[in-house]
C-alpha cells in the first residue's frame, strides 16, 4: 500500500472580488468557512468545495473579522467602520446591527451560552453585547492599543484579551472588571485560548513564544522557546491533550508541562489565519489577495498521542495519572492535578447569565444607527443545494443519528510532501528525479539559456555606435563594459548616500547617548534627510515613555512630510508616529485649545503649555487635510489612514 501523505493542500480558490481581510473555520464541525474582504461582503463556504455557497452584503465599508456561533447558526462580521453585523445562516437573514466601536473591530467570540457577543477593537476597547436587547451592556477599559484577540472561558464567566501593547488581560463578566494582567510576553499578543476543561490558558505573541498560564493561580505554568517566527494563531486538541501553533509556512505542536515543542510540520500555508480539529485531521486556512487556501494534517501521525502527554504530565511534580472520572467530584479536577470549567448548561441559562453579568444601562440607546429592515442586508444563496445541506435542517429533530463527516483522502506521497522539520533528509528531490541532471544547460556566458539578453540590456542612441543593419534603427544595445561601468558609477552613488546617512546617523546617536535627546530631534531635523528621520521615528516609537509637547512641535511638521511620501514604508513609520501622538496628547492639546489661560494672573508653565498645544493643534489640523484626501486609498495604508481620519476628528469633539 502506497504511502500518504502528514500533510498536504486541500484546495485554493478565489474568495472575493477584492482582497481577503479575514476568515474563520467554523469548530463544530470544521467544514465550514466564513471570509470577509475589502469588498465589504461576507462569504459563507464548506471545507474542501470550491463555490461560494452564500453571500452576506450590508456593510458600508471592508470587513475586517468574522466568526462563527459555536453551532454554526450564526456569524458576526465586524467592520473597518466599528459596527457588528450578525446573520442567521439558516433563515439566511440579518439578525442584528450593532454599532459603538469607533474603530476597526479586530476580534470576536460568541458567549457559550447565553445570547452575547464580545469584540474587540483598534480603539483598545472591548464591548460585550447582549443580541436580544440590540445593545451594548459594558466596555472593559484597560488596553492601550488594539485588541487582538478575545475569547471566553468555557464556562462563560471570564473574558480573556490579547493586545498589541503586549499584554493578556482577564476580566470578569459579574463584577464588571479586570481581574488579572499578565505582561511577560515581549511582543504583540496575537492568540490566545481556554484549556477547553482545565484551568489553563494559553497566549501566542510575535515574540515567538507561547506562554502558560494557571488560572487558580495566575501564575505562568511554562513558555516554549522562541521559534523561527511569530505565532499567528493557536487552537487546544478537542481532547485538551496539546495546542497547535500556527506560524508563517509551519505547524508546531505543544505540551505545556514542561512547556516543549512536541513535533513540527513545514506547511507551505504563508501566514495562516486560523486552525481548526475535524474527523482525526487539523484543517488550517490562509489567505493572500483575493484568494484562500485549505491544508489538512492527519492527526494520527502527530506526536500527540494520549500516552504520550501522559508520561511527559507524569514527570513534573505532583502530577497525578489516572483518568478524569466520569462525575468529578467537587471541586472538579482534571488528570493534572488543576481544576476543570464547569460547562453543564444550567436551565434558562440565558436569562440567568444576563442578570449575572455588570451592565451600563446608559449604553443601551446607542447601540444601533442604522435600521434592521435596510435593504442592502441581503443574503444571495449562490449554491441552494450546498446551503440546504450545510446550513439548513440544523435544528430539525432526525430520526436516525447524524452522518459522521469522513475525513478528506490523504494523496499519495510524493516529492512536494510536507515534511516535518525534524527529517530533512527525506526531502532531497534529485533523488527522485534522475532524469533532472541530463536536462541541464552548460554554464556559457555568452548564450544565456532560454534568455534573451537584450531585453535586460539599457538602451542607447544608434548616433553613440556603429550602425548595424541587424537591430533597430532607433536604438543599439551597450556593451559589457559599458554596462558594468553605469552599474559602477551607481553603486559609488549609493555608496556616497549610505555613507553620509551613517554620518548623520552617528551625529544623532552621539547626542542622543549624551542623554539630550531634544537636541538630537532638533539635529535630526536640520539636517533635512527623511531617512535620517524616519529612522529615528522608529526608535521613538518603540519608547512611548520618551514623547512630550516639546518633541510634538518639533516632530509634527516632519510627520506631514513623510506622510506624503512616496515610499510606503515612509508613510508606515509617520502613521505609526502620528498614532502615538494622537493617544498621548489629543486630550491635553484639546482641553488647552478650548480654555486658553485667563488674563488675570501669570502662569507661566500654563502659558508655555497653551502655545505648545496651540502649535501642535495647527500642525494637526494641517495634517488631517492630507490624511482626509488619502483615506480612500485601498489595502491597510488605507485602512490606517482611515483609522487616523477617525482620531483626527476626535479634536473637534
Amino acid at each position: 500500500m502506497a504511502a500518504t501523505k502528514r500533510a498536504w493542500k486541500l484546495q485554493e480558490f478565489v474568495a472575493h472580488g477584492s482582497n481577503v481581510n479575514c476568515l474563520a473555520l467554523g469548530y463544530k464541525s470544521g467544514r465550514v468557512m466564513v471570509t470577509g474582504g475589502e469588498d465589504k461582503k461576507v462569504n459563507m463556504w464548506a471545507v474542501g468545495k470550491p463555490n461560494c455557497i452564500m453571500s452576506l452584503s450590508g456593510h458600508t465599508s471592508p470587513v475586517e473579522c468574522v466568526r462563527f456561533g459555536n453551532a454554526e447558526e450564526l456569524v458576526v462580521a465586524g467592520s473597518q467602520s466599528g459596527s457588528l453585523k450578525i446573520w442567521d445562516l439558516e433563515a439566511a437573514k440579518i439578525v442584528r446591527t450593532l454599532t459603538g466601536h469607533k474603530s476597526n473591530i479586530r476580534s470576536l467570540d460568541f458567549h457559550p451560552y447565553g445570547e452575547f457577543v464580545a469584540s474587540g477593537s483598534m480603539d483598545t476597547n472591548i464591548k460585550l453585547w447582549d443580541v436580544r436587547r440590540k445593545g451594548c451592556i459594558f466596555t472593559y477599559k484597560g488596553h492601550t492599543d488594539a485588541v487582538n484577540c478575545i475569547r471566553f472561558s468555557p464556562d462563560g464567566r471570564w473574558i480573556a484579551s490579547a493586545g498589541e501593547d503586549s499584554s493578556l488581560k482577564m476580566w470578569d463578566l459579574t463584577a464588571g472588571k479586570m481581574i488579572q494582567e499578565f505582561k511577560d510576553h515581549t511582543g504583540p499578543v496575537t492568540g490566545v485560548e481556554f484549556h477547553p476543561n482545565e484551568f489553563l490558558l494559553a497566549s501566542g505573541s510575535a515574540d515567538r513564544t507561547v506562554k502558560f498560564w494557571d488560572l487558580e493561580t495566575f501564575q505562568l505554568v511554562s513558555s516554549t522557546g522562541a521559534e523561527s517566527g511569530a505565532i499567528r494563531c493557536i487552537f487546544f486538541h478537542p481532547d485538551g491533550k496539546c495546542l497547535f501553533g500556527g506560524s508563517q509556512d509551519a505547524l508546531r505542536v505543544f505540551a505545556w508541562e514542561p512547556g516543549r515543542c512536541l513535533d513540527a510540520f513545514s506547511m507551505g500555508w504563508g501566514k495562516v489565519a486560523d486552525i481548526s480539529v475535524a474527523s482525526s485531521q487539523l484543517i488550517g486556512a490562509s489567505f493572500s489577495q483575493t484568494n484562500v487556501s485549505v491544508y489538512i494534517v492527519d492527526l494520527n501521525t502527530v506526536t500527540c498521542s494520549p500516552s504520550q502527554i501522559k508520561r511527559a504530565q507524569m514527570s513534573g511534580p505532583g502530577m497525578v495519572s489516572q483518568p478524569v472520572p466520569a462525575e468529578p467530584v467537587k471541586p472538579p479536577m482534571s488528570a493534572s492535578g488543576r481544576r476543570t470549567f464547569i460547562t453543564e448548561r444550567p436551565p434558562t441559562s440565558s436569562t440567568k447569565k444576563a442578570s449575572e453579568m455588570k451592565t451600563e444601562p446608559e449604553e443601551e440607546p446607542t447601540a444601533s444607527n442604522e435600521p434592521e429592515d435596510d435593504s442592502s442586508n441581503v443574503a444571495q444563496i449562490e449554491n441552494p443545494d450546498d446551503y440546504r445541506e450545510v446550513f439548513q435542517g440544523r435544528t430539525k429533530i432526525e430520526r436516525t443519528p447524524p452522518r459522521k463527516l469522513e475525513p478528506f483522502p490523504a494523496p499519495p506521497e510524493d516529492q512536494s510532501k510536507a515534511k516535518p522539520y525534524k527529517q530533512p533528509a527525506k526531502e532531497p528531490k534529485a533523488k527522485q528525479e534522475p532524469v533532472k541532471p541530463a536536462t541541464i544547460v552548460p554554464a556559457d556566458r555568452n548564450k544565456p539559456a532560454d534568455l534573451n539578453l537584450a531585453e535586460f540590456l539599457p538602451k542607447r542612441p544608434d548616433s553613440a555606435v556603429s550602425a548595424d543593419p541587424r537591430r533597430p534603427p532607433a536604438v543599439q544595445e551597450q556593451s559589457e563594459e559599458e554596462v558594468l561601468s553605469s552599474v559602477h558609477k551607481g553603486h559609488e552613488s549609493m555608496c556616497a548616500v549610505l555613507g553620509n546617512r551613517h554620518r548623520n546617523l552617528e551625529i544623532v546617536r552621539a547626542l542622543w547617548t549624551s542623554g539630550d535627546i531634544k537636541t538630537s530631534v532638533d539635529s535630526a531635523v536640520g539636517m533635512k534627510d527623511l531617512s535620517v528621520m524616519v529612522d529615528l521615528l522608529n526608535v521613538l516609537i518603540l519608547k512611548h515613555s520618551l514623547w512630550t509637547l516639546d518633541l510634538c512641535t518639533v516632530l509634527l511638521p516632519q510627520i506631514q512630510e513623510l506622510l506624503s511620501s512616496k515610499y510606503e514604508s515612509y508613510c508606515h513609520t509617520a502613521c505609526n508616529a502620528l498614532k502615538i501622538v494622537l493617544r498621548s496628547f489629543s486630550s491635553i492639546i484639546k482641553t488647552n485649545v478650548q480654555a486658553p489661560p485667563a488674563g488675570g494672573g501669570v502662569d507661566i508653565s500654563r502659558e508655555e503649555r497653551y502655545k505648545k498645544c496651540k502649535v501642535c493643534h495647527g500642525h494637526l489640523m494641517s495634517i488631517r487635510g492630507l490624511v482626509e484626501k488619502k483615506q480612500s486609498m485601498s489595502g491597510k495604508l488605507g485602512s490606517t489612514f482611515r483609522e487616523l481620519q477617525i482620531m483626527l476628528n476626535g479634536l473637534d469633539d
